[in-house]
């Protein structure tokens, strides 16, 4: 079985719940790091659970939700092994994998619908990255140990 993390704050609530009914139909095995409730809270909180499960080599993918995307992006790319890429349209989530290979795809979830966040999240999970050129770039991205 398929697995994959899905972490949210309040904002991103309603539609990690729909993504996680609509992953577990697809046969994936859906970890969810919440919020559980649409309560106000800080995404940091659930955005470091994601990250820490693909650092540790339990996950090799996520989803990430909060209302603008920004502050969950931002959280999640704090750790060495996530590639965290903000999503709006379908081209995005395309190349997010195809260039920067990708592993975790965030959404802004007040500014998507539910639609459109299922249509992003098929193309992330079907797009393999290209290599090629792009590996080089990638390898550049977690920050050397001094």
């Amino acid at each position: 079985m398929k697995k994959i993390g899905i972490a949210c704050d309040h904002a991103g609530y309603e539609m990690k719940e729909f993504l996680v009914g609509y992953l577990s139909s697809k046969g994936y095995e859906v970890l969810d790091f919440g919020t559980d409730a649409p309560d106000s809270v800080d995404y940091p909180d659930f955005a470091h659970q994601l990250g820490e499960a693909i650092d540790n080599g339990e996950l090799e993918q996520g989803v990430g939700l909060c209302g603008s995307g920004e502050g969950m992006a931002m959280t999640l790319n704090k750790h060495q092994s996530v590639r965290a890429g903000l999503c709006w349209d379908n081209e995005v989530a395309s190349l997010i994998r195809q260039h920067n290979n990708a592993n975790v795809i965030v959404f802004p979830a007040r500014f998507i619908s539910n639609d459109e966040a299922t249509r992003m999240l098929d193309t992330f999970l079907s797009t393999e990255f290209e290599g090629g050129r792009h590996e080089k770039r990638v390898a550049k991205i977690p920050v050397a140990s001094k």
